[in-house]
């Protein structure tokens, strides 16, 4: 994976924006769960165990779109990390033009919930989510969640 970062020059210490890239293979999805934690660890981030949970589940479920949906046409794609005072975000880039939806699917599908289950996470957190384009056609899948439980 390669990495980027920028930090703000009056940021306190845990502040500040990394970007790595990963080819979008399967493999890719537990790296970028592990690259998330261990740069949140790194920095000294105080966020919460549960949070943090959820956080690198959502990581996993946009990061495993990417990989099934993306990879045909985005053979590369961007993990973005954003860490602010009380928040930290995520974010996920191909450059695939598909927009994704997520699906309220049957019980008895095994697949089809990541967005879903992104949406619900985020929500139960007190967080965001949502999607933007990319100048260059493809999307950047986004949630921010508080630090703390209760903000």
């Amino acid at each position: 994976m390669e990495s980027r970062e920028r930090v703000p020059d009056h940021a306190v210490p845990y502040e500040g924006t990394w970007r790595f890239t990963a080819p979008a293979v399967d493999a890719s999805v537990p790296q970028a769960r592990h690259a998330v934690r261990d740069l949140l660890k790194r920095q000294g981030v105080p966020v919460e165990d549960d949070i943090l949970q959820g956080l690198l589940l959502i990581v996993s479920e946009l990061v495993t779109n990417a990989v099934k949906h993306a990879a045909l046409l985005s053979p590369e794609l961007a993990v973005e990390v954003a860490v602010g005072a009380e928040w930290v975000r995520v974010c996920v880039e191909d450059n695939h033009p598909y927009r994704p939806t997520a699906l309220v699917t049957d019980h008895g599908q095994t697949g089809g919930r990541g967005l879903l289950l992104v949406r619900e996470i985020t929500a139960e957190a007190g967080g965001a989510c949502d999607m933007e384009h990319t100048a260059g056609g493809g999307k950047i899948i986004w949630a921010a969640l508080p630090l703390k439980t209760g903000l």
